[in-house]
């Protein structure tokens, strides 16, 4: 059992790490307050490959694993939080779904500009009515001729305002028993009847671009039809298992920035003759931040690792997220703590980790459907 990381991984985590201290760090703040999506860069991240990391070199990717895409993901949010969902988002959610379910010519037309950093892509899953029952769907497509024409409502759809594609989730049919068959869809945004609005004002991840879909007769080529018709329920499963591997690296990047503000405000800040760091009060927080940020850690790698090595991965990635995210949010709150007044004023940063933490334990299944997937794993 080797825990070192290879080469490249090794050489990715510095070249991502430095790409984020230098573009992304110094503008976090302004984007925090500005409520606004780093389109600049977002074409950096293309241009260095880093939205083709896990895909093939075919398709316009390095051909990276999975650790390697996990380990971006951790440098970037440990920069900037919303710029880190975004990412995430963009290869987990936007590309990963017509890499896995597409067919050649889907992913000709579809994948390889999102691979290349020419463009992104939104996953519509989200309604107003279904949230953690997604088998809730609302949204309908109904095939005329040799068009599906869709109809329905998404919310809270992450990058759709700057995306040139979307996977949509729809109702398609019925089985032999009655139940709904969920079915997606590829709509390029440009679609008539596709009305997308970015208006939410969030708490926090206010760099992240969240989106309300409105589908209105709109009418796609039956071939824009990802994956099997009748599987696509199965198909977004597998894509948020997925999904929550980069959700977890995502917690761990932004709790690694916290502590790290944290450990250096206490060796800095004197109260009672000495550094606060020295009072044990102090000391044991930060040993179990730290503690709890390579557990986090060394879960998202394994879970990467048993996806990288086609082995079942759903248990380990709802492990993964559930505690990581948890974790985060802890340490988060922690390191607002050791801040004392000064952590509570958002020019000491560690506020807006703490904000931007919370909805990692709402999105991509909320820590009680993590429980509810790792339960039912277990044969409970």
């Amino acid at each position: 059992m080797d825990f070192s990381l290879s080469k490249e991984q090794q050489m990715i985590k510095e070249m991502v790490r430095d790409f984020a201290d230098r573009e992304i760090k110094p503008i976090a703040f302004e984007l925090d307050r500005d409520s606004r999506f780093p389109e600049e860069v977002f074409k950096k991240i293309g241009e260095l490959g880093l939205l083709g990391i896990p895909f093939p070199e075919e398709y316009g990717g390095s051909g990276g694993d999975t650790i390697s895409y996990a380990i971006a993901v951790e440098e970037i949010g440990k920069a900037c939080g919303g710029t880190g969902l975004s990412y995430a988002a963009a290869v987990s959610l936007g590309s990963s779904p017509i890499y896995y379910f597409g067919t050649e010519e889907q992913k000709q037309k579809f994948l390889v500009p999102l691979v290349k950093g020419e463009a992104l892509a939104s996953f519509g899953l989200t309604e107003p009515n279904a949230g953690s029952d997604a088998g809730g769907t609302r949204t309908k497509a109904v095939l005329e001729g040799d068009e599906y024409v869709i109809n329905g409502e998404k919310c809270w759809i992450t990058n759709a305002g700057y995306a040139k594609t979307l996977t949509v989730t729809a109702v398609s049919g019925k089985d032999e028993r009655g139940k709904n068959i969920i079915s997606a869809f590829l709509v390029p945004t440009d679609t008539p009847g596709v009305t997308i609005t970015s208006d939410y004002d969030k708490m926090g991840v206010r760099a992240s671009n969240t989106s309300q879909i409105v589908l209105e007769d709109v009418r796609v080529p039956k071939e824009n039809i990802l994956g099997d018709p009748n599987k696509g329920f199965k198909q977004f499963l597998y894509t948020l298992d997925g999904g929550r591997i980069s959700i977890a690296a995502l917690a761990v990047g932004l709790a690694q920035a916290a502590f790290e503000k944290a450990l250096q405000y206490s060796k800095e800040r004197v109260q009672f003759g000495k550094p606060i760091s020295q009072f044990q009060a102090i000391g044991f927080k930060l040993a179990d931040m730290a503690m709890e940020i390579e557990l986090a850690r060394n879960m998202v790698y394994k879970a990467a690792w048993l996806k990288d090595q086609k082995k079942p991965f759903t248990k380990e990635s709802a492990y993964a997220k559930l505690f990581a995210t948890e974790m985060a949010f802890r340490t988060c709150n922690q390191a607002i703590q050791i801040h004392g007044g000064y952590g509570y004023m958002k020019e000491y940063e560690v506020e807006r980790y703490l904000r931007d933490a919370k909805l990692l334990e709402i999105g991509e299944g909320t820590s009680e459907i993590q429980r509810l997937v790792i339960s039912r794993q277990l044969g409970c």
